[in-house]
């Protein structure tokens, strides 16, 4: 990475960072989410969806309007957040929560997707047995649906990194703080000068992408084969 100047690098590091917790941190509610949306019959199951795949239709920078409106200084969450100290706009933080948001939607629907795959008679049976609802879960559908689980998380994480319009609505472009990888390349363009900065930064973005996308294929085939096998 030597061929980065301290301000390329910094925004890897920092979108590096926002995106893994970004990931790990919604990726326990999207598990949750994608199971309702699959096995569940309830009302609201439609409204539920449609919120889940709001921000996906969306312009982003609506959604972090949005964002900004409910977690700002002025919004209900930002108040709340500001009076247990641990405010959020216009830091990394807010930036986390600007791409889970954006990279929810692409990680529920890839485990949704999988746990509807799962025979559903390998449920019952477990059931039948005398498994409670959440062991059957736990030692059945998760397991299998898995391969799901793993793509979503390196989808979202992906997301995460080149999330862009919603993150600068919300927590703005500071460097060091919140100038993420896509932020920072905007900002290198605005200079005169910066197309070689901008430049290196697009490679690791595709190559972050790409490696991304292989990963989530190669973990989903060889969870499958492990699944199938056991």
């Amino acid at each position: 990475m030597s061929w980065l100047g301290a301000e390329e690098w910094e925004a890897v590091a920092l979108s590096l960072k926002v995106a893994f917790w970004a990931t790990i941190l919604s990726l326990p509610v999207a598990i949750a989410v994608a199971y309702a949306l699959a096995r569940g019959r309830f009302w609201g199951h439609g409204l539920l969806n449609g919120l889940v795949h709001l921000p996906l239709v969306l312009p982003p920078v609506v959604t972090g309007y949005l964002l900004l409106v409910f977690f700002g200084s002025q919004g209900l969450g930002g108040r709340v957040l500001d009076a247990v100290g641990m405010p959020i706009a216009f830091r990394w933080t807010g930036a986390v929560l600007a791409a889970a948001v954006m990279a929810f939607p692409l990680v529920v629907r890839a485990i949704r997707l999988s746990i509807e795959a799962v025979d559903v008679r390998l449920e019952d049976a477990a059931a039948t047995l005398g498994a409670s609802p959440l062991r059957v879960f736990l030692t059945v559908t998760l397991p299998m649906a898995m391969p799901g689980v793993l793509a979503g998380a390196v989808l979202g994480f992906a997301k995460a990194m080149g999330e862009f319009g919603a993150t600068i609505t919300f927590v703005s472009s500071v460097q060091g703080e919140t100038q993420t990888l896509s932020l920072a390349v905007y900002s290198f363009l605005q200079v005169p000068g910066g197309e070689s900065a901008a430049v290196k930064l697009v490679i690791i973005a595709v190559a972050v992408a790409m490696g991304a996308l292989l990963l989530s294929e190669w973990l989903a085939r060889r969870m499958a084969r492990k699944v199938s096998g056991a």
